[in-house]
This record gives C-alpha cells, sequence and structure tokens, in this order.
C-alpha cells in the first residue's frame, strides 16, 4: 500500500501544480475556495445538493506539495453528509455541484480549513489543496429508480407480491463498478417477491415487471444494503445499480393454462382420464428455450393419462384435447419439475412451456368406429347379400393415420385386393368393421391399435399404439365354399360320373389331360354351374384339383382316377389355408 501511495503522489502531484500558483495569487484575500474541473460526464444524471450523503476518494496537499492525507492510501472512500456540519466549510462548497464520476481540483483557503490553528499534520493559516472523485450520491429522502430498457409487445400478466421470480442481473455501484452478475454464474437468481428474501429495494423493483422484460433498478443503500455492505463486493452506505432481465415468474396458487392454437372443427372425442394417448411437442422454457422436442427424436410421446406417468401439468393440460388439435401448455414449476429442476436440461424452479400436437388416443376398452360414407340405395334392403364371415370379399382400401398420413393403400398394387373376413387375414379391427358392408358401400373405419397392429405396429411403416383410419370401398362378396371345397358344384352335374368323363375326354383316348380338366372346369364356372375357392387364381386351384386326383402321378386321370362329385371334398388339406 505504501508503494501504491507513493505512485499515487507522483502522479497526483502533478495535477495540483496547476492550481499552486493561483492558491498563491489569492492566499492574501482567503475569501472562497478554488474548483478546476477535471473531468465530467456529458449526461450529469444529478449534482451534489446540500443534506445529500457523499461517498469520494481524495487525496490532499499542502501548497508546497506536502501530502496530508489521502483515501487511497486508507484504502476506503470517505463517506459524508454535505452541508450538515460534518466536513470542514471548504470541503462542503467543494463538493455542491459535482456529478457522478466528476474529479475536482480545489483549493480551500484556510478560514475554510483549519485556520491559524491548524490541526494534526497540516500548519496554521494553511491552504489546502483536495482532488476529488465522486463515487456515489444519495439522500435520505431518495427512492428507488426503476427504467424500463425493454418491454415485450405482450405483457399478459406483470409481477405482484408473493410471486416466485426467476432472472438474470448484473451488479454495479453507482460509478459502474460491477460487483456481482449472475450471468458468471450461468444460473439465475430466484426468489419470492414481497417476502422479504431479498433487499427492500429490488423487492419493490421487481413488482410490476413483464416476463421478459429488461429494467434498471436503482437502489439508495437504506433500501439495499445500508450502512455495512455486504462485507464483500458492496461498500458500506453504497448506492447500487441491477440490470435485470425477467426470465420467468409463477405465484404458488397458479395453475395450467391453456391455449388452443389449433381447433379441430368436427370434434367426436375428447381426451380423458385413462386414455392413451400419442403426441409430439416442443418443450421450452418460459423465455423460449428449447429444452426437449419429440421432433427431433423422429417419435411421438406415446403415454397414459391419468395413471401419474407424466408430469402433474402435462397430465392436466392434455385433458379434453381433440384428436389433431394443437394447443399450448404452460405451468408452474410446482406442476412440473420443481425446485430441483432437470439437472443440465430443466433449470430449478423453472415455469415450462408445451407446444403439443395430438395425433391420436384411445382407450383399450375402445371398439372400432364405423362410419358410412355412401351407402347405395339398394344396400337399404334386406334381400341385398351382405359381407358375413367366412365371406371373401373384394374391396379398395386407403390405410392412414388419424393426422391424414398415408401408409399403404391397395390402388398401389395391381389386380383385385381381397380377403376372407374373419379368417385372420386383416386385423381385427378391419375385420369387425366389414361386417354387414354391401357391395358399393364405402365405409370410414377408426380402429384402436388394441385391435389394430398393437404397442409394436410394424417395423418402418406403422408407428407402435397408432390409431388408424381406414376408408374402404367394398366391390365384391363372394361366400365361401363348404369346409374342405375346392370346387363345389352350384347345381347337379347333367350327367353322371362316367358321363362326365367321357365329356371331358375330348380326344377320346381314356384320360384327361390338364389340359381337358382346365377347360371343362373354367366353361362350367363361366356358365355359373359351378364354383372355384375364391381368393386363389384359378389356373391354381384347378391344378391343384387334378394333381389331387392324379394318385400315381402320371399326369393324367383314368375313369378309376376321376372323382369330381358334388358331395365329395377335394384337396381339404389346403381349403382353410391362408394366403
Amino acid at each position: 500500500m505504501k508503494c501504491g501511495g507513493y505512485l499515487l503522489r507522483s502522479i497526483l502531484a502533478g495535477s495540483f501544480l496547476i492550481l499552486l500558483t493561483r492558491a498563491e495569487e489569492r492566499a492574501e484575500e482567503n475569501v472562497d475556495i478554488t474548483i478546476n474541473v477535471i473531468w465530467k460526464p456529458e449526461n450529469c444524471v444529478r449534482e451534489v445538493k446540500s443534506g445529500d450523503f457523499v461517498r469520494y476518494h481524495y487525496y490532499g496537499m499542502l501548497t508546497d506539495g506536502t501530502y496530508f492525507d489521502s483515501s487511497y492510501e486508507r484504502g476506503s472512500t470517505y463517506d459524508t453528509y454535505v452541508g450538515t456540519g460534518w466536513l470542514i466549510l471548504g470541503m462542503d462548497k467543494g463538493l455542491i455541484g459535482m456529478c457522478l464520476n466528476e474529479q475536482r481540483l480545489i483549493s480551500v483557503p484556510s478560514e475554510l480549513a483549519y485556520g491559524a490553528e491548524g490541526t494534526d499534520g497540516i500548519p496554521p493559516n494553511a491552504t489546502l489543496l483536495f482532488n476529488f472523485l465522486l463515487l456515489d450520491v444519495w439522500n435520505d429522502n431518495d427512492t428507488i429508480q426503476v427504467e424500463t430498457t425493454y418491454l415485450p409487445e405482450n405483457c399478459d400478466r406483470k409481477i405482484v407480491a408473493s410471486d416466485y421470480v426467476r432472472y438474470h442481473y448484473n451488479g454495479t455501484l453507482l460509478n459502474g463498478k460491477k460487483f456481482h452478475s449472475s450471468y458468471d454464474e450461468e444460473e439465475t437468481y430466484n426468489t419470492y417477491v414481497g417476502k422479504g428474501w431479498v433487499i427492500k429495494g429490488m423487492d419493490e423493483g421487481l413488482v410490476g415487471a413483464c416476463l421478459g422484460e429488461r429494467r434498471t433498478i436503482v437502489v439508495p443503500p437504506h433500501l439495499g444494503y445500508g450502512s455495512k455492505g455486504d462485507d464483500k463486493n458492496i461498500p458500506r452506505s453504497a448506492t447500487i445499480i441491477f440490470k435485470i432481465e425477467i426470465i420467468d415468474f409463477h405465484n404458488p396458487e397458479d395453475e395450467v393454462t391453456i391455449t388452443i392454437t389449433k381447433e379441430v372443427p368436427d370434434c367426436k372425442r375428447k381426451l380423458e382420464d385413462t386414455d392413451f394417448i400419442r403426441y409430439h411437442y416442443n418443450g421450452t422454457l418460459a423465455d423460449g428455450t428449447v429444452f426437449d422436442t419429440s421432433y427431433q427424436r423422429n417419435r411421438t410421446y406415446d403415454t397414459y393419462i391419468g395413471y401419474k406417468r407424466v408430469i402433474p401439468g402435462m397430465e392436466t393440460g392434455l385433458q379434453g384435447a381433440c384428436m389433431g388439435e394443437w394447443r399450448t401448455i404452460t405451468f408452474p414449476p410446482h406442476l412440473g419439475y420443481g425446485e430441483k429442476g432437470v439437472e443440465g436440461k430443466i433449470p430449478p424452479s423453472a415455469v415450462l412451456t408445451f407446444h403439443v400436437h395430438v395425433i391420436d388416443f384411445h382407450n383399450p376398452k375402445d371398439e372400432v368406429v364405423v362410419d358410412v360414407i355412401e351407402l347405395p340405395e339398394e344396400c337399404k334392403s334386406d334381400e341385398t347379400k351382405k359381407a358375413e364371415v367366412g365371406d371373401y370379399l373384394t374391396f379398395d382400401y386407403e390405410m392412414r393415420l388419424m393426422d391424414g398420413t398415408l401408409l399403404d393403400t391397395s390402388k398401389s398394387s395391381t389386380g383385385d385386393f381381397g380377403k376372407y373376413l374373419g379368417k385372420r387375414q386383416l386385423i381385427p379391427g378391419v375385420d369387425r368393421g366389414l361386417v354387414g358392408m354391401c357391395v358399393g358401400e364405402v365405409r370410414g373405419l377408426i380402429v384402436p391399435p388394441h385391435v389394430g397392429f398393437g404397442e409394436k405396429g410394424r417395423e418402418g411403416s406403422i408407428p407402435g399404439s397408432a390409431v388408424l383410419n381406414f376408408t374402404i370401398n367394398l366391390h365384391k362378396i363372394e361366400a365361401p365354399l363348404p369346409d374342405g371345397f375346392q370346387l363345389y358344384w352350384v347345381e347337379d352335374p347333367p350327367e353322371s360320373e362316367e358321363e362326365l368323363f367321357e365329356t371331358i375326354d375330348e380326344n377320346e383316348d381314356g384320360f384327361l389331360t390338364l389340359s381337358e380338366f382346365t377347360s371343362f372346369v373354367l366353361d362350367q364356372v363361366e356358365r355359373g354351374h359351378a364354383r372355384l375357392l375364391p381368393g386363389y387364381p384359378r389356373e391354381e386351384v384347378i391344378v391343384d384339383l387334378f394333381k389331387h386326383q392324379d394318385k400315381n402321378d402320371d399326369q393324367q386321370l383314368t375313369p378309376e382316377e376321376f372323382t369330381l362329385r358334388k358331395d365329395d371334398p377335394v384337396l381339404g388339406s389346403r381349403a382353410d389355408e391362408e394366403l
């Protein structure tokens, strides 16, 4: 400190020489102080007045350059009231009108200093030279000063006493010296407002702020850290300035806030407890910072509602949603991740906002929902054939997710698409939804996953636990053949079995070839006398019929091998096989 004091005296001594001549010339007058302003800020927001409290540094010398005192060497500012008799009269006069951070050189005649008697270190009748640097000024009547430097366009709510607030701040003394910053700590300052958890000036200065607002709060010491300071970085009796940014705030009485950003006009059902939901979301903090998103994982978040499988705010916020709806759900930390947050992801006591897109939902008790889109007039008759279990149906279909995403369509394949009803060739939900359809009818089917593709879905094409939306256009209904039959006579053959053999044996060689057999069967089917097993290529069925009778596998049938009677099942082992 001595070395520092020596250097300081050397530097300031040069400045004092400016006043030496003036002081000597006016030594005989000794009527007033002489002021020389070394530096003054362009914007002087406040000047020292009588009755103000000031904090300043100074360096004192006699006119011959003799050093007698310095606040710098003591390592602390000089703190006092102005104009109240606490200072020599010349000092009182020299401080009046000074601006914050202003530096002055003043010459004080002995009549306004220590007079003819002098004092310790100061001889009688001595003119004193002081170099002042004003660091702080305030008054006992001062209140906090609040200046809003940024105000968001939308301010739906303002901070009130009893709110809990998270904010960032830079804290400085009045002369601009930083004493602390939450940004340096990389975490917000979190506190209740109006409950004495912070200094009184901050309690008052935070009230009325909006989410995202930035404001500057000037706090006089009697509303800050008082005459003692904080024993760390804030001096005693110091005015302090906080430049704050409101990150979020809430009240312990707050509930979930829901804003529907995209409605569903025809909402036939709303989400409720015990439903299973699939949704996409972006999760953000109140300042818009994204902490999690399902889109980056390229899969929905899937969960039950009402079983405490999600945080309470989401449980509440999803209630009543429609399929396809977009909503914004905001909730306080006591309905989210609480005071602890999630390390590295969600700050403690953070208000959370989820931007949710409801993809679909269902209940394990749900059945297939059938919507008749088109119904031909003839379908209203009881005489019209309706699809029954066991029938072979030919139809077109589209399979989509509830958000409209196309997953599959029969129109992309060639030929008629057909399946047996009730033979496990279709997912259970479609099996049930096709029953009772007539030719020409168009139906929509909503199929929950437990009668669809289940929790696993189909890898690469159908998400797990997905509700599916089918549109089905029925073209043809074919009744099944009796069990075990691949060829069934609609009416008795016109001839006996021996005569039938001779009719088929066109070349009369006593044997039936596959070609002869095929021509005859196809002719009978075309005439409506017989039916082949639906759902299989005709030629393949006929070949199987032929082989089943060709016991010695010589590619021809003898009269003894030939059996094509109405009441004889053939190829029974293939009749119920699924393709």
